[in-house]
C-alpha cells in the first residue's frame, strides 16, 4: 500500500488552518507570554547545572603572561641556491638606439 504524505498529513493541516483562523490572536498571545517566561527562567539560571552541596570550591583557569627580557638572536642563515635577478640586467648590451 503506497500512502502519500499529503493523505496522512492533510487532516492535520486542515485542523491547524481552522484553529489559526479562529483563535490565531489568542495563540499568538499565549506563545509570546510563554517565551517571556522561558527567557526569564533562562536568565535566572534555569539552564545551569545544579552543584553538589559539599563542593563549593570554584576553579577558574587563567593565563599568566610574564614579560621576558629580549633575547638577541643570530641573523638568519643565508639562502643558498637562490638566483636573485636585479632588474633584468644579465650582462648583455641589448639597448635600443
Amino acid at each position: 500500500m503506497n500512502v502519500s504524505p499529503l493523505d496522512v498529513l492533510g487532516p492535520v493541516f486542515h485542523f491547524l488552518d481552522e484553529v489559526i483562523a479562529d483563535d490565531g490572536v489568542y495563540l499568538y498571545l499565549v506563545f509570546v507570554w510563554l517565551c517571556l517566561i522561558l527567557i526569564a527562567w533562562i536568565l535566572s539560571g534555569g539552564l545551569r547545572r545544579k552543584q553538589r552541596p559539599g563542593n563549593s570550591a570554584v576553579v577558574m583557569p587563567g593565563i599568566i603572561i610574564t614579560p621576558r627580557s629580549p633575547v638577541e638572536s643570530s641573523p638568519p642563515p643565508p639562502i643558498i641556491g637562490a638566483d636573485i635577478d636585479s632588474g633584468g640586467d644579465d650582462g648583455s648590451d641589448s639597448s635600443i638606439d
